[in-house]
């Protein structure tokens, strides 16, 4: 047994949308999906436990200790629908385990008839965007128009590494069983955690989730830090533009 499930309860959802928001380049992902559960006031149904998480417990404020695991947190979207978000400070340390997880996600949000899976991450270019894009994947093409809308970029044949991790392997679980799916990519350097490239995903989960009232005000101060760190960096001369090792990582 590689993982173990342990449910603080069995949500009735509605047309759920599973949408990953894990570590990864930047924590663009994370960040920005933290931001819209907590926006959604999600709650908290389930816990992932793997031997394929990090070998570690991590203690809070209190000393408490808490395993390292990946959580399902649930709320409802304007449109009535409920959106599943999976959430965690760690992802698989191998590919196996990747795998692995990815399929105890998919076992789990199946039999709740998901009608969309969304995942979230950074493309990393090594480079510092003064306006960040947010790329995007699909399952399939006719998903495009509605997100194009909604702010993103399709580039053709990008990332040519692939998209790899959680935001790679349930975007394609997703495929397998026939369920609509996307990934965001928000456009970073991958020097540190990114909460300008994290907003503008924000933007077009907003936009295209047609959320009205969100509150980023918080956001956007953290993303003017970026800038102001970003002229730091690039007045160091540290953004050598030539680096190839900053391919995108969920």
């Amino acid at each position: 047994m590689e993982s173990i499930i342990r449910f603080d309860s069995k949500p009735v959802l509605r047309d759920p949308i599973l949408i990953e928001a894990l570590p990864g380049i930047g924590n663009v992902g994370k960040i920005a999906g933290d931001f819209l559960a907590d926006t959604l006031k999600a709650s908290r149904f389930a816990r992932i436990y793997s031997m394929n998480f990090p070998a570690q417990v991590i203690p809070d404020e209190d000393c408490v200790v808490s395993m390292a695991c990946n959580e399902l947190w649930h709320a409802e979207l304007p449109d009535g629908r409920d959106a599943v978000f999976l959430r965690g400070g760690c992802q698989a340390n191998s590919p196996e385990g990747q795998f692995v997880i990815a399929q105890d996600v998919t076992d789990i949000i199946m039999p709740y008839g998901p009608s969309l899976i969304v995942t979230l991450g950074g493309y990393g270019t090594g480079l510092m965007a003064d306006t960040p894009h947010v790329y995007g994947a699909v399952t399939r093409k006719e998903l495009k128009p509605d997100l194009e809308k909604a702010g993103t970029v399709f580039n053709p044949g990008q990332p040519q590494a692939g998209i790899i991790g959680a935001a790679g392997l349930l975007l394609g679980f997703a495929q397998m069983n026939g369920v609509d799916g996307f990934c965001l990519m928000g456009e970073t350097s991958g020097y540190f955690e990114d909460h300008k490239s994290a907003l503008a995903v924000v933007k077009v989960l907003l936009s295209y989730f047609s959320i009205a009232d969100a509150d980023t005000k918080g956001l956007e101060e953290k993303a003017k830090k970026i800038d102001e760190l970003s002229k730091q960096v690039k007045a160091a001369g540290n953004t050598d533009s030539s680096r190839d090792d900053l391919g995108y990582i969920g």
